[in-house]
């Protein structure tokens, strides 16, 4: 990949332990799954919402509702 071995990670994962502390450890971790789990599915071209519009069943007797 990088040319990252174990000890190079190792000293990352220590350096990453001092400066965040063991408790926000989880918290990053999640962050970051979510971000790259988010990433592929952008790259995938799946829409997370669907913006397309829905009629409503009725909408025509609303209209003459309000009119009157």
């Amino acid at each position: 990949m990088f040319g990252l071995g174990v000890p190079e990670l190792l000293v990352i994962l220590f350096i990453v332990l001092i400066v965040f502390g063991a408790n926000r450890l989880p918290e990053i971790g999640s962050g970051m799954g979510k971000a790259i789990r988010g990433f592929k599915d952008a790259t995938s071209g799946k829409d997370a919402i669907d913006v397309t519009p829905k009629e409503e069943k009725g909408t025509e007797e609303k209209a003459e509702e309000q009119k009157s």
